[in-house]
């Protein structure tokens, strides 16, 4: 027998989420037998007052856990828990999953992907380049085990174009990673895996938050504000945590889109330099500005060298290549790269010829102005919908480049309880609650436009600006109500 469920609209847990949870109890508790059939998506909406895609959304999750098995023309029928009755009790020994971003699905939009648009690949371009690197003499060396350190022709490119601009010193080195991602990884590993503090922007990416958390490490928030860092906040955090050290994204941070001002950056650094704190930049979106004028990085303006600077192709190029790389003192350099040996030997040697021959080709820059063309027209989009859709009261950054904006609504407007609604629309958005490390974000949300094409954004947000209006004069209207008379 389906039981009854109970739902709270007041919760920052999605409803689908919650639906999906209860089913499952319910199966793994016996209270749904093995066999025995769901309600039909529209059937059990109706009966809950949701939308059928929120139904959709819990079914679907149910069947990816084997809970549940969806048969065409029949409906769902419950599979039970996986029997295994010589097996271990996995979740009894590993414990509670880590916190991870939802894919959400049913959305025709989704503002929920900080992502480049694969509308914009050159694929012929891209395949030429693969051609030319595999009919190539070095094809067979390219394919045998490579240093840990990155496959050198492109190490000696990424360190000359670094050297070229100020972003490396006479005594810095490279280690090529598979993404920015493993950066992070190693360096938390050998700069924070005895527990120590690690200052990151609060908002912040949350895989950027699990790499520390997961190592052991304990993270604390500098406050984000509409500049970047708030760095008197930064200073006083130093000299009360005393971390080993603090990531920042001066330019276009994730999610929020700011970038930190030269002299914020100086402070920033001369603080860090008086208190001995590791500064780690992460630089991935710097090379996405579509207006205005780009600021030193923080490599660049540390005049002791000591700046460890992180970046990638993934932005500007291809993301699934997954090639990065960290700058920094030779000896971290040399810690980093028996760390990454320790974890994948090397890099994908294949990917890195790959996008040496893109970059040396010129295909690279081309591809790279096309973007900021391309990305500057869906930046626009983003910022002339949000004002124009977005209910008053609304506040939200206005970047120059990078992928994200960020938007905070008026209260009493919950980002989750509206990103649930939003999704049944068909359109998807990540709440603040996904990137907040000390300070709650219980009315902030992301929205990511570089994936998609202008009419989708100014559709998307349109769409938005109208749930988002609809619910705060119902909520007002809530409070408009006479109170009860006291008999």
């Amino acid at each position: 027998m389906v039981p009854q469920f109970n739902l709270n609209t007041q919760s920052e847990e999605p409803l689908y989420r919650q639906l999906y949870g209860q089913i499952k109890a319910a199966i793994l508790n016996e209270g749904l037998a093995r066999g025995e059939r769901l309600p039909p998506t529209r059937e059990l909406a109706g009966s809950l007052g949701l939308n059928r895609t929120t139904v959709a959304a819990a079914y679907e999750l149910l069947e990816s856990e084997g809970l549940i098995l969806g048969q065409v023309g029949r409906g769902s029928f419950v599979q039970g828990a996986p029997e295994k009755p010589n097996g271990l009790d996995w979740r009894a020994l590993l414990g509670e999953e880590e916190e991870a971003i939802p894919a959400p699905t049913g959305a025709r939009i989704s503002f929920a992907a900080s992502v480049p648009s694969e509308a914009l690949f050159p694929l012929e371009e891209f395949r030429a380049t693969c051609r030319e690197v595999i009919e190539s003499g070095a094809a067979a060396q390219i394919l045998q085990y490579g240093p840990s350190m990155g496959y050198g022709p492109l190490r000696r490119y990424l360190l000359e174009q670094a050297r070229g601009c100020g972003d490396a010193g006479p005594d810095d080195d490279i280690l090529i990673t598979s993404g920015c991602q493993q950066a992070f990884d190693l360096t938390q590993r050998v700069l924070a895996s005895r527990g120590e503090t690690v200052l990151l922007e609060d908002p912040v990416l949350l895989t950027m938050r699990n790499v520390f958390t997961r190592g052991g490490a304990r993270v604390v928030g500098i406050p984000v504000g509409d500049a970047g860092i708030d760095v008197e906040a930064m200073g006083r955090l130093v000299e009360r945590e005393r971390p080993r050290l603090m990531l920042l994204t001066p330019n276009f941070q994730n999610p929020t889109g700011t970038t930190l001002a030269e002299s914020a950056r100086k402070e920033a650094l001369s603080i860090a330099r008086r208190a001995g704190v590791v500064t780690v930049e992460n630089d991935t979106y710097g090379a996405l500005r579509y207006r205005g004028t780009a600021a030193p990085t923080l490599k660049s303006l540390d005049s002791s060298g000591d700046t460890i600077l992180l970046n990638s192709f993934s932005k500007i190029a291809f993301p699934g290549l997954r090639v990065g790389w960290a700058i920094g003192p030779r000896y971290f350099i040399e810690r980093l790269a028996e760390a990454k040996q320790a974890r994948d030997r090397h890099s994908d040697q294949l990917s890195q010829a790959v996008l040496l021959r893109f970059a040396e080709s010129g295909r690279l820059a081309a591809h790279q102005k096309q973007m900021l063309e391309r990305g500057g027209e869906r930046l626009t989009a983003c910022l002339e919908a949000c004002a124009r859709e977005l209910p008053a009261g609304s506040r939200y950054t206005r970047p120059e480049g990078g992928m994200n904006v960020w938007v905070t609504l008026p209260e009493p407007l919950q980002a989750s309880e509206m990103a649930d609604r939003a999704l049944r629309e068909g359109v998807s958005f990540l709440p603040g609650k996904f990137f907040a490390v000390s300070r709650p974000q219980p009315h902030s949300l992301r929205l990511s436009f570089a994936g998609l094409e202008p009419e989708q954004i100014l559709a998307g947000i349109a769409m938005l600006g109208r749930i988002f209006k609809s619910e705060l004069e119902r909520a007002g209207s809530r409070r408009e109500e006479p109170a009860a008379a006291l008999v």
